[in-house]
Order: structure tokens, then C-alpha cells, then sequence
């Protein structure tokens, strides 16, 4: 495994993952992202409760999405509506899920972030959904 440190997601970039490595660089021009990147305190506070190498990866396609792309490791959120995606990092056994909106206002809203702990198989638990879309919605209000 390699040594990591936590450094903030604008500087770094992950070039290369395996589910348990990370080569992270520096790179002045990854600065420059085209959209900043907002968190619901409650989504941002749990996703610190992540292990350090899979915060890494999230916020890597986190950087991607802010870059207008999308991460081979986000995928729609079905029944949501158009422009939200879930990110799914499996690490070391353990699914950690990143949900973020890029269709409200200017910036990407990091809107949940959790541990699934689910055993019936990849699908989302209903009541993290339901989660998800109480805090889409009041996202929305705020941004009105």
C-alpha cells in the first residue's frame, strides 16, 4: 500500500487506482477547475468519517465531474431525475457511496455520502434515496 497524504482535492489527482492503491500528483493546473465543487455539511462530515484512500478516489471523480466529465466509477442515480450521479468506491471490502448533483446552480453538490452496509447485492438502500432526494430538495429551495 502506498503512503498517502491528505491534501486538498483541487491539488491532487489520482492518475492511476487499484482498490488499494493510489498514485496521486500535484499539479498547479488542476486548480483550475471549471466548477467549484459544494457540500451539504451532513454529506461533507460523513464523507470524512471515510477511510483517507477512498476519500482520495472519490474526490478524484469528484474532480472529474467538476472538470465536465464523468468518472468510470460514477453512474446516474436512477429515479432522480437527470444529473445525478452516485459514486461507488469498493475498498477493502467495505462500499463506500458519494451522491452529487451537477444540474443545480453553477456548482457540483455533494449532497450524501455513506457507508452501504446492505447485503442484497449493488442497489442503493430505499432509505438512503429517500435521504438523497430530502436533501436535493432542499438544496434547491436554498439556491432559489
Amino acid at each position: 500500500m502506498l503512503g498517502c497524504k491528505w491534501v486538498p482535492a483541487r491539488l491532487t489527482r489520482v492518475v492511476k487506482y487499484d482498490y488499494d492503491e493510489a498514485v496521486v500528483i500535484k499539479n498547479e493546473q488542476l486548480a483550475k477547475q471549471k466548477r467549484e465543487i459544494s457540500w451539504i455539511k451532513a454529506a461533507r462530515k460523513d464523507f470524512e468519517s471515510f477511510p483517507i484512500e477512498a476519500q482520495l478516489i472519490c474526490r478524484a471523480a469528484l474532480a472529474v465531474a467538476s472538470d465536465g466529465g464523468k468518472s468510470e466509477i460514477a453512474k446516474p442515480l436512477v429515479g432522480l431525475g437527470f444529473g445525478v450521479f452516485e459514486i461507488a468506491h469498493p475498498y477493502r471490502g467495505n462500499a463506500f457511496r458519494v451522491v452529487y448533483a451537477v444540474q443545480l446552480a453553477d456548482a457540483i453538490w455533494v449532497v450524501h455520502a455513506f457507508q452501504k452496509k446492505s447485503t442484497h447485492g449493488i442497489r442503493t438502500p430505499q432509505h438512503e434515496i429517500e435521504l438523497v432526494k430530502s436533501r436535493l430538495k432542499q438544496v434547491k429551495e436554498m439556491l432559489r
